[in-house]
């Protein structure tokens, strides 16, 4: 039997109605093109491959992808490999002209999550659903919304390129081993409206970087260095970082660029 190691943050889901409740949220079908993150035991992989032709795991404990290619499932494909470094939008562009829906799912570990969702962001162009299971206080940072003490660096570069909702809680008892946080499930479907050229999310990052990186102080210390690019109003100059909407961030983040690019 395998067990959960720390250093690849596993918790094993072990709750049936859960898994059931997450599969649902998927939504798999015959012809969707999936990929899982970390299957671990098989909890969501099993039930998934009950519902598709084809399912690839992406897994990094040699000892699970050695386990997984010992079952000799039928549709089943594992790769060994690090999911900070997976190139998510080439295995996208793998789909073939009978998948329709292109998803990437699974219990992220939580000890890399905020790195994976941002690393994920490069191939959302290609993504059309991610479900995500992660500690809970991440998903809730993920989609707060702006004047919440949860709304972060996180909440406006996500909110910038994903719709996303929490769509389900999970205590610590449906895993083992437990873990000493509550989890939830979050989708995220990539926004069709987002048009941000890459320098553009690059000024972005920069902007929201510098808003946020001293959350109690005004706008007018946090984002001196860019006050005459960014226009701010005097009301804005006053405002915390949180208080500030997506769309602003945005907005700001276009001025940014077009001053970057007349320098």
């Amino acid at each position: 039997m395998h067990r959960a190691r720390k250093r690849f943050g596993q918790n094993f889901l072990q709750d049936n109605g859960i898994i059931h409740a997450i599969v649902a949220l998927i939504h798999p079908s015959s012809d969707s093109r999936i990929i899982e993150i970390g299957p671990g035991l098989g909890a969501l992989t099993r039930p998934l491959l009950a519902n598709v032709k084809h399912l690839d795991l992406l897994e990094i404990d040699r000892d699970l992808v050695a386990y997984w290619q010992q079952q000799n499932l039928p549709g089943l494909n594992v790769i060994e490999g690090d999911a900070l470094q997976f190139d998510f939008a080439e295995w996208a562009k793998q789909r073939t002209p009978d998948q329709s829906k292109c998803k990437v799912v699974g219990n992220l570990p939580y000890n890399i999550s905020s790195p994976l969702l941002f690393h994920l962001v490069s191939a959302a162009g290609q993504i059309d659903e991610q479900v995500f299971m992660l500690q809970a206080e991440v998903v809730e940072r993920m989609v707060a919304p702006a004047g919440s003490s949860d709304f972060s660096r996180l909440s406006v570069m996500l909110q910038t390129r994903y719709h996303m909702e929490q769509v389900l809680e999970v205590p610590p008892e449906a895993f083992e081993p437990q873990p000493k946080v509550n989890s939830a499930v979050v989708r995220m479907i990539p926004r069709a409206d987002f048009d941000l050229s890459t320098k553009e999310w690059g000024a972005l990052e920069t902007v929201v970087a510098a808003a946020f990186a001293q959350r109690r102080k005004m706008l007018r210390t946090n984002l001196q260095v860019y006050a005459n690019d960014l226009s701010l109003t005097g009301e804005e100059l006053k405002s915390r970082a949180q208080d500030i909407s997506v769309d602003r961030y945005v907005a700001w983040a276009k001025l940014l660029a077009n001053s970057i690019l007349a320098q």
